[in-house]
């Protein structure tokens, strides 16, 4: 199979200016991941689980032997109204994001888990788009953590995206996260940080995306009160260098497929 025609079924990263908030893509002097986003907006009936599948049986374990760990894919229990599905793929360097791919297509063994994926046609698709973005690790949680383990099979997890009108806000709303710390308020309030990115590349930028866990919805809404009320909260909300710094909220309740990391 040509490499044009697999890149292409994959779907291009959404293009946009390289100006993260934190300019900097030089991954020398950090350890800070690279996180994929990917949403697939899947056909209604009997084709609505292969994409499911392909990452079950092709994607994940090919994934894990280039040392791509932490993969997480999920259906959405509360979100926008589209049958989709949503995969997390972190990359330890840039290289990582941008060599992977060509290392699938030499891997006979995913080539072959997943070909009913990879070669869908048009007539019978496996999915029918891709939305695909690229962010990168806040330095205070600078990897994807996985609940997995901790939570069980029952868990959810929420992603929220935090748009910004401006870079100069979407940099404070980081640096409340970092140096405020409201990521270290997340963790005392139960709220179990999976990872936190600005994003680099995708839709509605500038944003920060992040997601948390839970063991279900009733943990979710106690433990987003804990933090609503606890003293850290109060301390940092109303600082006046952290006004007007979000736009706009986007909140997804995501279910993990039995066959994710995360």
């Amino acid at each position: 199979m040509k490499r044009r025609n697999f890149l292409a079924g994959l779907g291009p990263l959404a293009v946009a200016p390289i100006v993260g908030y934190s300019n900097n893509l030089n991954t020398s002097e950090e350890n800070q991941q690279y996180i994929e986003v990917l949403k697939y907006t899947l056909p209604l009936g009997d084709n609505k689980g292969r994409t499911e599948k392909y990452y079950a049986d092709a994607a994940i374990p090919a994934l894990n032997k280039l040392g791509i760990e932490n993969v997480g894919v999920f259906n959405v229990m509360y979100g926008p109204n589209a049958p989709s599905l949503y995969a997390i793929i972190p990359h330890n360097s840039i290289e990582s994001v941008m060599t992977y791919q060509d290392k699938l297509l030499q891997d006979s063994a995913y080539m072959s888990a997943g070909k009913d994926f990879i070669e869908s046609t048009i007539s019978n698709p496996a999915y029918v788009r891709i939305d695909r973005g690229l962010m990168k690790a806040f330095k205070n949680m600078p990897k994807v953590v996985s609940p997995k383990t901790t939570l069980g099979d029952q868990r959810i997890l929420e992603m929220r995206i935090y748009e910004s009108h401006n870079y100069v806000k979407g940099q404070k709303k980081i640096d409340m996260f970092n140096d405020a710390g409201e990521i270290r308020i997340f963790k005392e309030s139960g709220l179990n940080p999976v990872f936190f990115g600005e994003s680099l590349f995708g839709s509605l930028i500038p944003n920060l995306t992040y997601m948390v866990a839970f063991k279900d919805m009733a943990e979710r809404d106690k433990n987003w009160s804990v933090f609503g009320s606890s003293a850290g909260w109060a301390a940092i909300k109303d600082l006046p260098e952290y006004k007007d710094t979000v736009s706009n909220i986007t909140d997804i309740i995501l279910r993990p497929a039995s066959c994710s990391q995360i």
